[in-house]
């Protein structure tokens, strides 16, 4: 027990760094190991920091793509994602990147679930 905490401590420093990390590849690298983690604690963490980054690219790979952030199959996750996308100070890209999901040709689900966070963004 006390060596998964130990794991999960140190995913989460990993995690943790690549969100603060300015470099625009770090967004990739989050998209690549994290959000296709099997792990859904992992995912959980992943979406969260794209979600801090609180830019277009990383709002966009939990935003729009399916199977990841609020579009997770995983309800911890894809709630987990809305909460941190509520609490953003700043919700101007959030909301930019929401209505062009929207807007666009993306399966209609993506489409829904974009549509429901925006108009609870609206709220907050």
């Amino acid at each position: 027990m006390k060596s998964e905490f130990k794991n999960n401590k140190k995913l989460n420093n990993i995690i943790d760094a690549l969100s603060i990390h300015e470099d625009p590849e770090s967004i990739n690298v989050l998209e690549e190991i994290g959000t296709n983690s099997s792990i859904d604690t992992v995912r959980e963490m992943t979406a969260r920091a794209l979600v801090r980054k609180n830019m277009e690219d990383s709002l966009r790979v939990v935003i729009s793509n399916k199977g990841k952030g609020i579009n997770d199959l995983s309800t911890v996750v894809a709630m987990s994602t809305i909460n941190e996308l509520l609490s953003l100070e700043n919700k101007d890209t959030a909301m930019h990147v929401l209505a062009d999901t929207v807007d666009s040709d993306v399966d209609e689900d993506i489409r829904d679930n974009a549509r429901s966070v925006k108009a609870l963004m609206a709220l907050s």
